[in-house]
């Protein structure tokens, strides 16, 4: 942090100004300056340095350390509110354990614990025994989280990403956005019309040299999943950025065009004959030779309904010369599964698997007859018999 005034010195006993308002005391037992990118330990700082201090545990950005334990503490960082909330569970697939060094609850739960000394926007509840409930500020922020821990060695699966909701004198409340893009004219339109399907309320627009600043106030469930389907319209020229406005009632369902899964039935290796076959119901998220389980997410199904498919049924051979030579098996490129794209198409029965080498998509029950028998109690669920 910044030293205001005076001096810190190494051996000062200090006070810490606690967020709550409450009071704790410390020792400093280490002082660090920066020059560039590097860090240099010195022996004590002035007002005006920006320096790294030691000794002092439980510390918390926005609390303030003071000579003086009457002295009063600095304004407090006001950090925007958590906007989205999603499950982090043990990777139990059948795949599970192979990658990584860290997979078990309890090392989830330290680098978790770890992670919210310094990551200010995060909130994690612990109270769950066989899951933790992680709230974020959108999808981009959980996925930088989950990368630096599978980079890490961490295996993780984490559930489809949920808008937090409040109620409040029986109203539902809802985070809403401020949005702002720069894309080429010639596709502000496209942007426009996707935008206010989603409850997006233009709010200005400053054409410039070719380029078009659009600034949107909308509800944060209308940004889920937008930002590769606005990659694609833009073809990589736009730049979209977002941030938290206030919670406001809620608009409404938004309406979007629900994609099916193709669940492998079948585990083994995948084989391109197979893969030739169902390329054309959708799109394909690995290649030929990948390793594939039962219950496994390999594409989407662009009808919207789920398909459970065999990618490791191959081509039957027979002792009878073929009249011609085989049609050569030309598949068209797969679709890579990254942690944003991966947040952005998931379902709400399925579970996105991060592990230090691979990130794959499955379902919650990975046997066809237990996701049956789970959608038909959710069916009846919703519509109790009256």
């Amino acid at each position: 942090g910044r030293v205001y005034e005076g001096m810190v010195r190494v051996g000062d006993f200090v006070g810490i100004k606690k967020i709550d308002g409450s009071t704790d005391t410390g020792k400093i037992t280490k002082v660090y300056t920066f020059h560039g990118l590097q860090k240099k330990e010195v022996p004590e700082a002035g007002a005006g340095d920006i320096v790294m201090v030691a000794g002092i545990p439980d510390i918390y950005i926005g609390e303030t350390i003071c000579a003086d334990p009457a002295q009063e503490a600095l304004p407090a960082i006001v950090v925007d509110e958590p906007t989205i909330s999603l499950n982090f569970f043990v990777n139990d697939s059948p795949f599970g354990g192979r990658d990584g060094k860290f997979v078990t609850n309890r090392h989830i739960k330290e680098r978790l614990q770890r992670e919210l000394e310094v990551n200010v926007g995060l909130r994690v509840d612990f109270s769950a025994n066989d899951f933790y409930t992680v709230y974020g500020r959108g999808e981009l922020h959980i996925a930088i989280l989950l990368e630096n821990m599978r980079r890490e060695g961490y295996e993780v699966q984490v559930s489809q990403p949920h808008v937090i909701l409040k109620e409040e004198n029986g109203y539902t409340f809802e985070p809403f956005e401020e949005v702002t893009i720069d894309v080429p004219d010639e596709v502000s339109g496209v942007v426009i019309e996707k935008i206010s399907n989603r409850k997006g309320i233009m709010t200005n627009m400053i054409p410039e040299h070719g380029i078009a600043r659009m600034i949107f106030e909308m509800p944060t469930r209308g940004l889920l999943g937008y930002r590769g389907e606005f990659l694609i319209d833009t073809r990589g020229e736009g730049i979209l950025c977002s941030r938290f406005i206030e919670f406001r009632p809620y608009v409404g369902e938004i309406e979007r065009h629900k994609v099916g899964s193709m669940v492998s039935m079948a585990t083994g290796k995948a084989l391109a004959f197979s893969l030739f076959n169902l390329q054309n119901r959708g799109v394909l998220y690995i290649e030929p030779n990948t390793q594939v389980y039962e219950g496994m997410v390999i594409g989407n199904v662009s009808k919207g309904i789920d398909m459970a498919v065999n990618p490791i049924k191959g081509k039957e051979l027979t002792n009878m010369r073929a009249s011609r030579a085989d049609d050569s098996i030309l598949l068209f490129p797969a679709l890579t599964l990254t942690l944003e794209r991966g947040l952005e198409v998931m379902n709400d029965d399925e579970y996105l698997e991060v592990t230090p080498k691979y990130i794959r998509l499955r379902k919650q029950f990975l046997n066809e007859g237990d996701r049956t028998r789970a959608l038909r109690e959710r069916r009846n669920a919703a519509c109790p018999k009256g």
